[in-house]
């Protein structure tokens, strides 16, 4: 049986410890080999005094370390909290300080660059450093340093004891709205989770998945629990353009991939080879909805390949799911819920919604998170206990069952398919309706006249906020204001029509997770207005 996170590493080399686990540029390693530098990482983790439920952080790009650094602080007892490799020194900071970290992974060349952030982390007392490193670069630090080296040499030795419902994970959110908040995980949610995802995308050994998403990511983390709870392959990507993301999908021969919604975007812009449709087996969108036009111009591209499209939320790390055969009749879908969890769509008051009424998306099951790390405020807005009469909850079951109340507004139809209508904070409320920025986007994703696009809304005195919209041109191509304009008169209502366009060559600036960040859009768009202002 698995209930532990590291136990689906270890019973898939226990099935066949040859098998290949991981793949870095060219270099391999097998489940085997993985399982036994993760049972020498955990026991060096307890011979340096690591205690159960202590933090453990990694701040590493994607490479066999950082994988054996999070199955191996787990398999410790100690929690671990992935850093996003693309944050700076004072966010990093952040992220240590708040969670009390007290060991930290990374790099000789990242040790530099941050170590006057380090050393006002009062709580990390160990630095383990992966690669060569000169004493002078952490003399400063006042932390004891180990190499990675050195601490892995020594043969396993006795573990703490660790139970599925543990605290084995911090993942923090971007922060595009204040400081960034660590959602708690435990080995029950990302076990359950990967057994839910691997179940329905029909994961199997002989399956090689590409990572292309932050391991900080939840959704990024997903593709090697789901690979190791079947023994399949994982290819480990650092890509810097989107090209390199197709030529590792043809050298790999990959046959499963997951992304978001921008790089989808500028993926579906490129030339595919021919050859890969033959050995993609499917491909999965999370992170926001996938804009109709990219999905088929993927699909022109793939005519093999099955679209898996997803919608999860950190907080309870998958939650729905659209079966491929169901993408032609419902391609603005998010889907039914995932395998063992169920997702309500409630009023303010509790109840359940109607047929097409819109309501907030609520998400009960095993994949349901802890909470926000010492934040019971903001845990207390996004955890709260399940109804009486709703999901099954009968008056008489005193104990409560505690729900993620996701802040996202959908609607159910009478088939019990879900549609995403937007997010609460990101509605935008113009002459008297409520719009939401993803119906604008779809619609100027129809005309075929922009590469990236992203609406939002900014105070205005009489319609209360007007929308605003920045895109890309094309691939190749220019991009006309006036036209774009014209073609939403064409498709959109009059109140939802933009305000106002604004070009930028492209991409859009993303978040650590890889979306499209609007709260910096339009943050950079009323400074600009500002200062046009005499």
């Amino acid at each position: 049986m698995t209930f532990l996170l590291d136990q689906l590493l270890f019973h898939s080399a226990n099935r066949d410890a040859q098998a290949p686990a991981l793949t870095l540029l060219d270099r391999s390693t097998s489940y085997g080999e993985l399982a036994d530098q993760v049972e020498r990482f955990a026991s060096g983790l307890v011979r340096l005094g690591v205690g159960r439920g202590e933090r453990v952080a990694f701040y590493l790009d994607k490479r066999f370390e950082t994988v054996v650094a999070a199955f191996g602080a787990a398999r410790a007892g100690a929690v671990f909290v992935p850093v996003n490799p693309l944050l700076k020194a004072e966010q990093v900071g952040h992220i240590l300080r708040d969670c009390n970290v007290s060991v930290f992974v990374t790099s000789a060349e990242r040790v530099e660059l941050i170590a006057p952030t380090l050393a006002q982390c009062p709580d990390l007392r160990q630095l383990v450093v992966v690669g060569p490193f000169a004493d002078a670069a952490v003399d400063d630090l006042r932390v004891d340093a180990v190499s990675w080296e050195a601490l892995i040499a020594e043969l396993p030795g006795r573990l703490h004891r660790v139970i599925d419902t543990d605290l084995l994970a911090i993942l923090y959110t971007s922060g595009s709205t204040g400081k960034p908040k660590g959602v708690m995980l435990s080995h029950r949610n990302m076990v359950a989770g990967a057994k839910s995802v691997a179940s329905y995308l029909d994961n199997r050994a002989a399956d090689t998945i590409l990572s292309a998403l932050p391991l900080s990511f939840d959704a990024g983390f997903s593709q090697l629990t789901t690979a190791f709870h079947v023994g399949a392959r994982v290819v480990l990507l650092n890509y810097l353009v989107p090209r390199d993301v197709l030529t590792a999908l043809t050298k790999e021969a990959v046959t499963g991939l997951t992304a978001v919604p921008p790089l989808w975007i500028q993926l579906a812009q490129l030339q595919w080879p021919a050859s890969v449709t033959g050995h993609l087996r499917y491909i999965a969108n999370t992170g926001g909805r996938m804009p109709r036009e990219t999905l088929a111009q993927l699909r022109a591209h793939l005519p093999k390949t099955k679209p898996f499209l997803m919608y999860g939320l950190t907080e309870a790390f998958r939650s729905t799911y659209l079966p491929p055969e169901e993408v032609d009749r419902r391609p603005d879908s998010i889907g039914k819920a995932i395998p063992n969890a169920e997702i309500l769509v409630l009023r303010p008051d509790g109840t359940e919604c109607a047929v097409d009424e819109p309501g907030e998306l609520v998400h009960r099951g095993a994949l349901v998170g802890m909470g926000y790390w010492n934040d019971m405020e903001k845990t207390a807005e996004r955890y709260k206990p399940l109804p009486t009469g709703v999901g099954g909850r009968e008056a008489g079951m005193v104990l409560p069952e505690m729900a993620v109340f996701s802040g996202d507004t959908v609607k159910i139809d009478s088939d019990g398919y879900l549609y995403f209508i937007g997010r609460r904070d990101e509605m935008i409320k113009t002459s008297g309706y409520r719009v939401s920025p993803t119906e604008v986007e779809e619609a100027i994703y129809g005309t075929k006249l922009v590469g990236e696009v992203a609406a939002f809304g900014i105070a205005h005195a009489a319609l209360g906020q007007a929308i605003v919209v920045v895109a890309t041109p094309p691939a190749g191509g220019e991009l006309d204001a006036a036209r774009l304009l014209a073609a939403c008169r064409k498709s959109l209502p009059a109140y939802m029509v933009p305000a106002a366009v604004e070009i930028e060559a492209g991409p859009l600036p993303r978040n650590p997770n890889g979306k499209i960040d609007r709260k910096l859009l339009s943050t950079r768009y009323e400074e600009r207005e500002a200062s046009r202002t005499p």
